[in-house]
């Protein structure tokens, strides 16, 4: 009798020791930081049903936001964020990213040798790529010609008056700036960034919208006309209207890159190599190309995509358009002068 209350007493013990074990798997949460509609909602449902743990998405418009607020909370608040390129090579210079631990990630094979090692991160100590993709111009060829445009410098048509939406971001609209006045995207020099300042505010009056978040949306509402966009939104626009045309720029397409990254006072540093890692497969980047329209630098991926899309431009950019595009890079404390000069444009904005 006393033998078989111990064993039941044990078993007691071991299904509660199981069952507190459980609510604390599915109490466990990751939060991301990410840019809007960069992982399909399928994806994160997924992922919390093979791991457990609960996925706290949320979203910001720029790099300067996503740096803010991860400053303000010491990088405490978020394990996982998703800045572009210069801001990984800034961010990591000012100690707010921990060290990828490789060993964790069992799917880091796929990932493109072709754009690892990248001056921002040379070692990719700090980062891996997750989506890449080129900003053209974006035209609704019912109201305007397509073949009328063929350069960066087609946007301060005087027709196009508050036809055009720019991107939210201050580095990507002064790179369009810089290549029009024969200086680098990447300048440091306050003389260059003032001229492209001066450049782009001739361009104001043309500007209806400045939207990085869903850039796709103001053409599919009919409230903008032509402007900058991004592949990825391209490829999803057309889908809804045919109308809606991209065009490579000769100046070259500013070429962008978002990457995972790992806040240095991450909590839960474990479930974001877990999260990175099951977005690495080739399944989870077929899933996250066919819905969000994004290229992800998977080697495997193509084998399980359409004939169509892996001739798609828009999903897989031509080479020739990657090589004339420039990387953007770290510009040191030249980012407070492309602040200041990126408030006084938006300030004309909205007078």
């Amino acid at each position: 009798m006393i033998k078989s209350g111990r064993a039941l007493f044990a078993k007691l013990m071991a299904l509660a020791v199981a069952f507190s074990a459980m609510s604390v798997q599915a109490a466990e949460k990751l939060y991301v930081y990410n840019w809007t509609e960069y992982v399909p909602s399928s994806l994160l449902e997924k992922f919390t049903k093979e791991t457990g743990i609960e996925v706290i998405y949320s979203t910001f418009e720029s790099n300067e936001e996503m740096y803010s607020k991860l400053k303000l909370t010491d990088g405490a608040s978020y394990d996982l964020v998703f800045p572009s390129s210069y801001y990984v090579g800034k961010m990591a210079k000012e100690g707010m990213l921990a060290e990828i631990d490789k060993s964790q990630l069992t799917q880091f094979e796929n990932v493109s040798k072709a754009l690892m090692g990248k001056p921002f991160d040379p070692e990719n100590k700090f980062s891996l790529p997750y989506v890449y993709g080129l900003t053209g111009i974006g035209v609704n060829s019912a109201e305007i010609d397509p073949n009328q445009l063929t350069s960066w410098a087609d946007l301060w048509k005087p027709e196009f008056k508050g036809k055009v939406l720019l991107m939210n971001d201050a580095r990507e609209v002064f790179h369009i700036a810089h290549l029009l006045n024969g200086t680098s995207p990447n300048s440091e020099d306050e003389a260059e960034i003032k001229a492209a300042y001066e450049r782009l505010t001739q361009l104001v009056p043309n500007v209806l919208v400045f939207n990085s978040d869903s850039p796709e949306m103001p053409y599919l509402q009919g409230e903008v006309a032509v402007g900058m966009q991004w592949t990825g939104s391209a490829h999803r626009a057309k889908s809804e209207n045919p109308d809606l045309k991209f065009i490579f720029p000769k100046e070259g397409a500013v070429i962008w890159m978002d990457n995972y990254a790992i806040p240095k006072n991450a909590k839960n540093k474990a479930a974001a190599h877990k999260f990175i890692d099951f977005l690495l497969r080739p399944e989870s980047a077929k899933e996250v190309i066919e819905t969000m329209g994004f290229s992800m630098p998977n080697e495997n991926v193509k084998a399980l995509l359409s004939e169509e899309m892996v001739n798609d431009p828009l999903i897989f950019p031509p080479l020739d358009e990657i090589e004339k595009g420039i990387l953007q890079s770290d510009v040191g404390e030249a980012v407070d002068i492309y602040e200041k000069y990126w408030n006084l444009l938006r300030t004309n904005n909205n007078r």
